[in-house]
């Protein structure tokens, strides 16, 4: 799948303007950690959630990528799989319910958007379904992206996300059979207060990894 942009979102940023990012998003209460390839990342995830913990997971292209949601499906884990249980579920009132509940799992683990080296976040969702979560509801969120979501400001993240991202899923869907993918709801993350007490990762890729 490809899009035409004016910016080539695929492009790595420098180490210099990677640190940056990094720095910037150290107030935020992020703890961001660099790795340099896709199976550093999944090791990574595998070392932050532990034997026995719920685990919720947004659609995302980058946890395919490092092999997550493949894993996951595997049940070769120890976790208790939530999104598996949900998708399990066949009676669309018991699944509403399930998919409510899900957005207190321990664990959520997904992907964002866009990164600005001035220390913001850019999530956008279709149905939102994952944004209660990574704003508030679930104690740990683990997000892996690659470095080439790295954008110098929020209006630039703010872009990348509707010239980029958005017609590359609106495009996978159509090829999935669905009627295509629309923003339905965005959330900017700029900082964590710390009386919440959460536990927020940010596994950064050194490649390019998702959209």
């Amino acid at each position: 799948m490809n899009v035409t942009t004016s910016i080539d979102y695929t492009q790595l940023p420098s180490p210099e303007q990677i640190q940056q990012t990094i720095a910037a998003l150290e107030p935020s209460g992020i703890n961001v950690q660099l790795v340099d390839d896709t199976t550093q990342a999944l090791d990574k995830i595998l070392a932050l959630i532990p034997k026995g913990a719920n685990v919720m997971t947004a659609a995302s292209q980058s946890l395919k990528e490092i092999g997550f949601e493949d894993l996951l499906k595997s049940n070769m884990h120890g976790w208790v799989n939530l999104k598996g249980s949900m998708l399990a579920e066949k009676d669309p009132v018991r699944q509403a319910i399930l998919r409510a509940e899900s957005a207190l799992a321990a664990y959520y683990v997904g992907s964002i958007q866009a990164i600005t080296q001035t220390g913001e976040l850019v999530i956008a969702s279709h149905s939102g379904s994952q944004i209660p979560s990574y704003a508030f509801t679930s104690p740990n969120v683990i997000w892996v992206a690659g470095v080439q979501k790295i954008v110098p400001t929020l209006e630039d993240g703010l872009r990348r996300v509707r010239e980029y991202s958005l017609p590359l899923e609106d495009e996978r869907a159509k090829a999935m059979g669905m009627r295509g993918s629309k923003i339905g709801k965005m959330l900017i993350f700029e900082w964590e207060a710390p009386h919440l007490r959460r536990n927020l990762n940010l596994i950064l890729v050194n490649q390019v990894v998702g959209v």
